[in-house]
């Protein structure tokens, strides 16, 4: 899973048989300090509820596929969950293997 950012909306005149009335977001990777990570994908939104500026989880490939109604529909990114808050754990240096 990978964090992401959701940064617009796609609409799709055309879409793949199983893909009807599934909403597609832009979303920008993020890496753990919530800076952008590469290039944008679009993603299918598989939890319904989504929108712009949300931070979300999405999986990709296979993963993808199966997180929609409809199981093995052409997608390559899924929004599976609408992140709430993030919480960075410290460790202590002897937990790390440090002394």
């Amino acid at each position: 899973m990978q964090l992401a950012r959701v940064t617009g909306t796609v609409v799709a005149s055309v879409k793949a048989e199983g893909l009807e009335g599934v909403k597609f977001l832009v979303v920008q990777p993020l890496d753990r300090r919530l800076e952008p990570l590469g290039d944008p994908v679009v993603a299918a939104d598989g939890v319904h509820m989504a929108g712009p500026g949300e931070l979300v989880y999405v999986v990709a490939a296979r993963e993808a596929s199966q997180a929609l109604p409809n199981t093995f529909v052409p997608v390559d990114h899924a929004i599976v969950g609408i992140v709430d808050a993030v919480e960075e754990l410290r460790t202590s240096p002897r937990a790390e293997g440090r002394q």
